[in-house]
C-alpha cells in the first residue's frame, strides 16, 4: 500500500528541519527525506553558523534581526528536549571593518538605525584594545600569494569598524539541526535518511508524490525543495525551471581552521570579524582555533561544481585565506597540515535565497540559502509554512505576495522579496557576509 503524507520535504539540513517543525506545528503530517545518514549531515554540518544582523538590504536585515531572537531563546523556541542537549549561541558580537569597498558601512548603519538594531563605531584604538593581536595596516585590494605586493601594506590603516553586539555563532550547527528534528518529531513529523528521491510525480499537472531510488512511492500533494546544492537538480526533476528568473548553482568553498596565536585565547576573547580589506572573515572555533573563510574578493576564483562529483580535498585556497588573515594577525601560526572544511554553498546570482512557490502546483522552494541563511533557519521555516498555507488556501503569491509578520521586531515582510521571478537585486552585497 502506498504511503501518504500531507507534505514531503526533500532535504534535512537546518532549513529543511525548521520547515518540518513549522509545518507540523500548523497541523500538516510531514515526511522529510534525505539521502545522507542524519539531519544536518551535509553542508549544514560544515556551516560557519555565524549569526549576524547586518545586511545590505532592508528586508534582509529585518529577516536576520528577527532570526536573532529565535537563537537567543533557542530552548524556548524548540519547546522540547533533545537527548544530545541543545546547541549554544555564543553571542560574542561581530566587528565589520569600515572600508571603501563597503562605503564605510553607511547603508548598513542606516538600516540598523531604521530597525533599532544596536551597534557601536570602534576606532582603531578600541579595535586594538579588544583584539590586541591585530595589526590594522591596510592591504586592499586583497591579493593571491603569487601576486605582486602580496603581504605588503598599501598605505595607511583601517581606521574603524562597526561592532554589532547582537551577533555571534552557533557552537555546533549539526546539533542545532538535530534539535529541530527532535522538536519536529514531537509534533508528529517523520524523517527518513539514506533515501534518495529520483522522481517527482504529478497528476493532472499537480504534485502527487515522489518515487525513491529503491522503487518505493510516497504520495503527497505538496513537495518542498530544500535540497541545498542539489536544489537545481530537484527543480529540474519537478519541471519547475521554466519561469524562473533567478537560478541556483553549487559553489565549492573552503574554510581554514588554524590555532590561535601563542599566548592569546581567541576562543574566549575573539569575536566574529568581517574584513573586506583582506577579503576574509573569521570567528572563534572549538579548541582555541580560528575559523577563516573567504569573503569572495575578486582575486579568489569561484568554482561552480557538480554536487555529486566535486573534489572534497583542500587546495591552495586554504593557504591563501590563512595567509591573508596572517597579514592582520602577524603572530598567527599557520600549520603544515590543513584543517577545516570543504563543502558546497547553494547560491543564487545575487546571493539572496529563493523562498517561494513554483510554476508547478504543490511544489515549493527554499533554496539558494547556503552560506548566508543558517542564521535565518528558524524564521525561514516559519515563513515557508505560512507561505505554503497561503498558497494552498487559494491565494496567488505571484500577483499578491504574502505579507509575513516578523513578530519579534514588529514588522511585516513582503515575501515577494525572495521570489523566483524577481530581477537581480543590485542592493545585494553579492557575497557571503552581507
Amino acid at each position: 500500500m502506498t504511503e501518504r503524507y500531507d507534505a514531503i520535504i526533500i532535504g534535512a539540513g537546518v532549513i529543511g528541519a525548521a520547515i518540518a517543525l513549522e509545518m507540523s506545528r500548523r497541523g500538516r503530517r510531514t515526511l522529510s527525506i534525505d539521502k545522507l545518514p542524519a539531519a544536518g549531515y551535509g553542508p549544514t554540518s560544515n556551516s560557519c553558523a555565524i549569526i549576524r544582523v547586518h545586511y545590505s538590504t532592508l528586508d534582509g536585515t529585518a529577516f536576520a534581526y528577527e532570526g536573532y531572537y529565535y537563537w537567543k531563546d533557542w530552548a524556548r523556541y524548540l519547546g522540547t528536549v533533545d537527548e544530545r542537549g541543545h546547541a549554544e549561541f555564543v553571542e560574542c558580537g561581530c566587528l565589520v571593518m569600515q572600508t571603501d569597498l563597503n562605503d564605510n558601512l553607511k547603508r548598513h548603519c542606516a538600516l540598523a538605525d531604521e530597525l533599532s538594531i544596536p551597534y557601536e563605531i570602534w576606532d582603531g584604538d578600541r579595535i586594538r584594545e579588544r583584539l590586541p593581536v591585530y595589526d590594522l595596516a591596510r592591504y586592499f585590494p586583497p591579493k593571491r600569494m603569487a601576486d605582486d605586493g602580496f603581504a605588503e601594506p598599501t598605505g595607511g590603516a583601517v581606521k574603524s569598524g562597526v561592532f554589532f553586539p547582537t551577533a555571534g555563532y552557533i557552537s555546533d550547527p549539526q546539533l542545532a539541526t538535530h534539535n529541530l528534528q527532535r522538536a519536529a518529531e514531537a509534533q508528529g513529523a517523520e524523517f527518513r535518511f539514506n533515501q534518495e528521491v529520483v522522481e517527482i510525480c504529478k497528476t493532472k499537472g499537480r504534485i502527487s508524490g515522489v518515487t525513491l531510488a529503491d522503487g518505493g512511492r510516497i504520495d503527497a500533494p505538496i513537495v518542498v525543495n530544500v535540497a541545498g546544492p542539489h536544489s537545481s537538480i530537484i527543480n529540474d526533476m519537478a519541471g519547475a525551471l521554466g519561469d524562473m528568473k533567478i537560478s541556483t548553482r553549487a559553489l565549492k568553498q573552503e574554510v581554514a581552521h588554524v590555532p590561535s596565536p601563542a599566548g592569546y585565547d581567541f576562543g574566549t576573547d575573539g569575536l566574529v570579524v568581517s574584513d573586506s580589506d583582506i577579503g576574509c572573515y573569521c570567528r572563534p572555533e572549538t579548541g582555541n582555533h580560528i575559523l577563516i573563510g573567504s569573503e569572495d574578493p575578486e582575486c579568489d576564483p569561484r568554482e561552480y561544481v557538480d554536487p555529486d562529483t566535486y573534489d572534497r580535498g583542500f587546495t591552495e585556497q586554504w593557504t591563501h585565506q590563512a595567509q591573508r588573515l596572517a597579514q592582520r594577525i602577524p603572530s598567527l601560526g599557520i600549520p603544515g597540515s590543513m584543517r577545516g572544511a570543504v563543502d558546497l554553498y547553494d547560491v543564487t546570482v545575487d546571493w539572496i535565497p529563493i523562498y517561494d512557490k513554483s510554476s508547478v502546483p504543490g511544489f515549493y522552494m527554499a533554496i539558494g540559502s547556503s552560506g548566508n541563511q543558517f542564521k535565518n533557519a528558524p524564521v525561514a521555516g516559519k515563513m515557508m509554512a505560512a507561505l505554503i498555507d497561503y498558497c494552498e488556501g487559494g491565494n496567488n503569491h505571484d500577483t499578491a505576495p504574502l505579507s509575513f509578520r516578523l513578530d519579534h521586531i514588529g514588522r511585516n515582510l513582503n515575501v515577494g522579496f525572495y521570489s523566483r521571478l524577481r530581477e537581480i537585486n543590485e542592493d545585494s552585497s553579492f557575497s557571503v557576509l552581507g
